[in-house]
């Protein structure tokens, strides 16, 4: 859906990279101003709340060179192409960065990163029923991926931290509230741990 009361005067391709296009449009605004809105165009991205049969949740401990920090995070990764299939690109990423396959992937929320200023949407799933995979053929984690830490930490501790803010990474916080939030209402699968 376009609200097309904002209409673009003009629109202005200012940077291009391997993963982002940043153009500037001239808007006019409904008053009849015009404003210059900076986008940056993004390939989306998928995560998933990973629960093992013993009602833990896989994390990723992951540098994030913009906040020259280290974060606990969902595995998750980028659609390859915009119209990639969201659980297949999920499984793959479960492969590469954990080494996992999943027999259920349920889609819990597709949420906007940040609509002020990138068109990059992320869908967070539910995986369950649990199995090792072998990292797939020809695919080597590099640069920050290559120092990743896989962690198990119980569900309800992964929440807590949520909420005393050591978890603050959005796809993550996003995940594990939903998930939270199912089990309250019920059961988040038929063969899903509970706890």
């Amino acid at each position: 859906m376009t609200d097309t009361s904002f209409e673009v005067v003009s629109s202005e391709t200012t940077h291009r990279s391997r993963f982002t296009t940043i153009r500037v449009d001239r808007v006019r605004m409904p008053d009849g101003t015009v404003a210059e809105r900076e986008i940056a165009e993004h390939l989306s991205a998928v995560g998933a709340v990973v629960l093992d049969e013993e009602n833990r949740v896989v994390l990723l401990r992951q540098y994030r060179h913009a906040l020259r920090d280290s974060f606990l995070e969902l595995p998750a990764g980028k659609l390859d192409q915009e119209d990639e299939d969201r659980a297949a690109a999920m499984a793959r990423e479960l492969a590469e960065e954990v080494q996992l396959r999943a027999d259920h992937m349920d889609e819990l929320v597709t949420y906007t990163n940040s609509a002020g200023w990138t068109t990059e949407t992320t869908t967070v799933f539910l995986a369950t029923g649990l199995h090792p995979a072998p990292m797939p053929d020809g695919f080597v984690l590099q640069h920050e991926e290559a120092d990743m830490e896989v962690l198990r930490i119980p569900f309800d501790e992964a929440v807590e931290m949520v909420h005393r803010g050591s978890i603050v990474d959005s796809k993550t916080v996003i995940g594990l509230l939903a998930v939270a939030d199912r089990r309250r209402r019920g059961p988040v699968l038929p063969d899903a741990p509970t706890g």
